[in-house]
């Protein structure tokens, strides 16, 4: 586990809560994901287990994640979001493991370009093969991961960026800056500064003239963290 600030530096550090916001989705369902769960069915326990190790892990008892687990459940949720059985979601992830060579197969570089083979071979091997049909199965993988690498800058068959902004350059998620929180890009403020400014200035333009930082991206800095906490 990594809990001083200078083993975090190229890591990126976010709490359940920081990742609920910006994958738009659930901090229960992330907390499951993540840290397993269990449940009773006909009377008998069964526990399920996280869908990996995050790289992180507790500090003061609080689940931490790193940008690598961040950028896996991104692919999670849009699978998930896509009608896929969780079950078939971890098989997928499995087999991607041992095929990618990467614990973290869903942002490797090779699965956006051998991940068609992975994901189909991995439904065949369920123990029900006809859980999603082929012209299904073909449209899941096909709209996954066109739509999630669309954002995402790949570098030596890694993910190292994220412009989590409608996919715009203008901010970026980058583990190397500001621990991975979202900062404007060509600038480094993070953008939750610039909102929160925005707010108690009532201005764009005195915002922008402050931080020296383009209007333009002041707006996107607000419309972004406005969408977040529409979500």
């Amino acid at each position: 586990m990594r809990s001083s600030p200078h083993e975090l530096v190229g890591i990126g550090l976010y709490s359940v809560g920081d990742a609920a916001r910006l994958l738009k989705t659930p901090a229960r369902t992330i907390r499951r994901w993540m840290g397993g769960y269990d449940y009773v069915h006909e009377g008998e326990r069964r526990e399920v287990p996280p869908l990996w190790q995050p790289d992180i892990g507790q500090i003061e008892d609080q689940l931490e994640l790193s940008f690598r687990d961040l950028i896996e459940l991104r692919f999670v949720r849009a699978f998930v979001g896509m009608g896929m059985d969780l079950r078939a979601v971890r098989n997928c992830m499995e087999l991607a493991r041992e095929c990618v060579q990467s614990d973290r197969p869903f942002s490797s570089g090779r699965f956006r370009t051998d991940g068609k083979t992975i994901f189909l071979e991995s439904l065949d091997r369920l123990d029900e093969p006809a859980l999603i049909d082929l012209r299904k199965k073909q449209y899941v993988f096909k709209t996954v991961v066109e739509q999630t690498f669309r954002d995402l800058d790949v570098d030596q068959d890694i993910v190292r960026r994220w412009r989590p902004y409608r996919g715009k350059d203008s901010i970026v998620v980058d583990p190397e800056r500001s621990f991975g929180q979202p900062v404007a890009a060509r600038f480094g403020v993070p953008t939750v500064v610039l909102a929160q400014a925005v707010e108690a200035e009532g201005s764009v333009a005195r915002v922008a003239a402050l931080y020296e930082v383009s209007s333009s991206v002041v707006k996107d800095a607000v419309r972004f963290h406005e969408e977040l906490a529409a979500a």
